[in-house]
């Protein structure tokens, strides 16, 4: 009987700098033999054409891809994740690191080595993701995550329908992190100050490491025991994994707002302009008055806005089972268990910069029910137009309302 192979350890490396990205990966070849590094460069992803670049000892093959489909799903798909599961099944490979296109974010890659099928099973059954490095360029890693340029002006959309802001790419990078590779130095001591409160508090609990002080052994062994190594985002879990600091630092400060009682969806939508100026970042579940049995998930980052739906509250009808969720949801839902409305509540985290923290809380307050409107009931919320919902009739110039009934705004595209 044939023996099966052991998963071949796999490391994703991410961030918007490609030298620093290329850098690190160059490490892993060169110190630990039996590396295959794979590179796609999804530069011109929107006409269609892809390079692939795989380096394996003496060989350095470059690809061209034609895609039928122009975007990171294909790519994914059609090419990335069966050639993972050819690579780890070559006796010669025995690691693979994966060096992500600067566009690209981690955690959708890791979904998908885990639940997209290629044949009968997931590449997961062939590679065992290790780590998530991501390479932060201190030179240029603050203007990145507190501007608003979007990634279609920078010339790196992951599809002819991308919208990001290289702000939100930026800190989805650091925040899937097992470990981050600090590479070069900030222009000043105040950029390199204020970077570093930041990353504080949108990444407590992730070590630092310099590029130019560690090898690849080394970067190994700094990938803590509880790192989350590609575990996707429990969307009604911890919003931060460690503890943050409370207080201000340059400037930057974290708003923790809570609430037992909905928002109004009108009320909500005028509020929302709140959470693209002066805010580095904002990440939470919101209740919505008009939409009481779903949470919505809420993310911010560089003027761009994106709300979309969470999952139903476990006091929902047809909601998940207790025992289906994690321990950690099971906690945060006991805790604050309400007789009437379950587990349903705000929870929402924001990092500010030019803002004031009183000054967003007060919006989001102010966003709420009244006692007058909590009194009449989910009945009478139903009636409420919703901006939020697919069925909205007439968006805003500066929004945009999906199949999925996901609603975007980016600042960018509100008229002067």
């Amino acid at each position: 009987m044939t023996q099966q192979r052991p998963r071949v350890p796999l490391f994703l490396i991410t961030g918007l700098g490609p030298g620093p990205n290329s850098a690190l990966a160059e490490k892993f070849r060169t110190g630990a033999p039996g590396t295959a590094v794979v590179h796609h460069d999804l530069r011109e992803i929107t006409s269609g054409i892809v390079r692939r670049r795989i380096q394996l000892g003496p060989r350095d093959q470059l690809t061209v891809l034609e895609l039928a489909h122009g975007c990171v799903s294909c790519t994914l798909r059609e090419d990335l994740l069966p050639l993972l599961r050819k690579l780890a099944r070559m006796p010669q490979v025995e690691r693979i690191v994966l060096r992500l296109d600067e566009a690209m974010e981690p955690e959708p890659v890791s979904w998908a080595i885990r639940n997209v099928l290629v044949g009968d099973h997931p590449v997961c059954q062939d590679v065992d993701l290790r780590a998530v490095f991501t390479v932060v360029d201190c030179e240029s890693w603050l203007a990145d995550t507190t501007g608003d340029e979007t990634l279609a002006e920078r010339g790196m959309r992951a599809s002819p329908e991308d919208d990001r802001t290289i702000a939100q790419v930026a800190l989805a990078q650091v925040e899937f992190a097992d470990v981050l590779v600090l590479a070069g130095s900030a222009t000043d001591a105040w950029s390199a100050a204020k970077a570093s409160a930041i990353l504080d508090r949108v990444a407590p609990s992730i070590p630092r490491v310099e590029l130019s002080a560690v090898d690849a052994c080394a970067l190994v062994a700094t990938v803590p025991t509880d790192a989350r190594r590609g575990e996707v985002t429990d969307m009604h879990g911890p919003l931060l994994r460690g503890q943050p600091p409370l207080h201000a630092d340059c400037g930057i400060a974290l708003l923790t707002f809570t609430a037992q009682r909905p928002f109004h969806p009108e009320r909500l939508h005028d509020a929302i302009d709140v959470l693209l100026d002066g805010v580095v970042r904002t990440r939470g579940r919101a209740w919505v008055a008009s939409q009481s049995d779903m949470a919505l998930w809420i993310e911010s980052a560089g003027g761009g806005l994106g709300i979309g739906h969470a999952g139903p509250w476990l006091d929902a009808p047809g909601g998940p089972d207790w025992a289906a969720v994690s321990a950690e949801r099971r906690t945060l839902a006991s805790l604050r268990w309400d007789p009437v409305f379950g587990d349903r509540a705000q929870e929402i985290v924001v990092v500010t910069d030019q803002a004031s923290p009183e000054e967003v809380d007060a919006a989001l307050r102010g966003a709420l029910l009244t006692d007058a409107e909590l009194a009449a009931g989910p009945k009478a919320w139903l009636a409420y137009p919703d901006p939020f919902g697919e069925w909205h009739e007439e968006p805003c110039e500066d929004t945009e309302v999906t199949p999925e009934g996901v609603y975007f705004a980016n600042r960018k595209d509100e008229t002067p």
